[in-house]
């Protein structure tokens, strides 16, 4: 399959999940994530769940970060597929943007280079760690501006694909979580 067929496929997956079960697959995530070997590391990258969208809740994955006395960084969206990244603290003022991202406004300003953790969004990914995301390249374009040894972290409600035709400037994952399984990938 194409990547826009898989777009099409996995958005129609979300579409067909009540509300109990996004809650209970997003809870599911968020404790096989603990059991990831991430742990000791400082900044952690989240990101803030569009809930038109059927995304994953990552409410409990935040809070097991913070329970772990860890910093959480959040990201706002910007031209040529740019991102500024915030720490989020509790006098971060969060809105909703125009395509339905919670993103923080303002606030204590964090390089990409520094994060250690990214918990990144998707609509698919494969055996291999690669990924599908909505198809506009933001993450892409940050993940490269990060560390060569940041962790990347796939989100999913589903299991993995066979393979994922990837492109040159595709970033890899290192693993991917479901409710069920932890996927992970030497790249």
């Amino acid at each position: 399959m194409t990547k826009n067929e898989l777009r099409k496929k996995y958005k129609a997956k979300r579409k067909e999940l009540s509300e109990q079960e996004i809650d209970q697959f997003s809870l599911e995530i968020a404790n096989q994530c603990l059991n990831l070997d991430i742990w000791n590391k400082r900044l952690y990258h989240i990101f803030l769940s569009i809930t038109r969208h059927q995304e994953i809740n990552t409410e409990y994955l935040l809070h097991a970060i913070q329970g772990k006395d860890k910093d959480v960084v959040i990201s706002k969206t910007k031209k040529d597929l740019e991102m500024s990244h915030y720490l989020l603290t509790d006098s971060t003022p969060i809105k909703i943007n125009n395509y339905g991202i919670p993103e923080p406004q303002d606030g204590i300003s964090i390089k990409a280079e520094d994060v250690d953790v990214v918990f990144v969004p998707l609509l698919a990914f494969d055996q291999h760690g690669n990924r599908v995301g909505y198809g506009k390249g933001y993450y892409d374009v940050f993940l490269e501006q990060c560390r060569k040894d940041v962790i990347k972290v796939g989100l999913s409600f589903f299991s993995a694909e066979e393979e994922i035709e990837a492109q040159a400037h595709d970033q890899q994952l290192n693993y991917c979580v479901t409710p069920s399984k932890i996927y992970e990938f030497k790249n």
